[in-house]
């Protein structure tokens, strides 16, 4: 994609999966689209602010989320900042308010229908292992325990609520080296919207290096182009960013995530 193409379908991401992000714990509060409830991922997903409106908007939602704390909610929460976001000083100001930044992540995209043709064999040794149940999710949590080194749970209960309850909304696959599950991914589908977000990806150590997040990216793919996605969306470390782009990712900006821990 040229940059024409690359800003209107960032301009896209942001109407679709940010400014119209859906949900039973999306709200919609003055210039800010949130995420809150007892559980999971809580944080702001989208903003319009200016330079007269920031600083209040900050503190509403600081207010918001930290009371929920006092009330036996997580206080903490995350404002994903996008450096495109306005006003042009915002990170700034966040930081002033107390929040504390997280390593950035490259926006990227591509087009599914490219990706979908990908011809990719499995490495020797290598299968693939489509995730529908409890069992699934547990070997795809030991896969993402043996490439990352630490344990999540809360992506556990995330992924065993969208299969009980929308099953539709994600994909989750592992990479099976006999019994050993060595790398995992999956992918969230939002009603209605262009895109398909991919997570995960991490691969065993020891297995890294031979294909395997490539293949994962075209199983996802292929399943995207399946279901009509026309666009594949992924924050990308450091790590996976020099592979995507070469698999046809484009650059839609730079995203950090600013924590407040209250």
């Amino acid at each position: 994609m040229d940059l024409d193409e690359l800003l209107k379908v960032r301009d896209r991401y942001d109407a679709e999966v940010r400014r119209g992000a859906a949900g039973p714990r999306v709200e919609r509060v003055g210039r800010v689209v949130r995420q809150s409830g007892p559980d999971g991922w809580n944080g702001v997903l989208w903003s319009e602010l200016d330079e007269e409106t920031a600083d209040a908007e900050i503190a509403a939602q600081v207010a918001h989320f930290g009371g929920r704390g006092q009330a036996g909610g997580a206080a903490a929460f995350e404002w994903k900042l996008y450096t495109h976001d306005r006003p042009a000083d915002l990170a700034d100001r966040l930081a002033a308010a107390g929040f504390v930044p997280e390593p950035a992540e490259t926006l990227l995209a591509a087009r599914t229908a490219d990706l979908a043709g990908l011809t990719v064999d499995p490495p020797e040794g290598i299968t693939l292992l489509r995730v529908s149940d409890e069992a699934g999710v547990d070997l795809m949590m030991e896969a993402h325990t043996r490439a990352f080194g630490v344990e999540r749970p809360r992506i556990k209960e995330a992924v065993l609520t969208q299969l009980r309850e929308d099953p539709g909304s994600i994909e989750a696959v592992v990479a099976m080296a006999g019994n050993v599950p060595v790398s995992s991914a999956r992918m969230d589908i939002r009603a209605g919207s262009a895109f398909a977000g991919l997570w995960g990806g991490g691969t065993d150590p020891a297995w890294r290096g031979r294909g395997i997040y490539r293949l994962l990216v075209a199983y996802r793919a292929r399943i995207a182009a399946e279901r009509g996605i026309p666009y594949l969306q992924v924050d990308a470390s450091e790590d996976s960013r020099p592979i995507l782009e070469r698999l046809g990712f484009g650059v839609l900006g730079v995203t950090v995530p600013y924590i407040w821990q209250g």
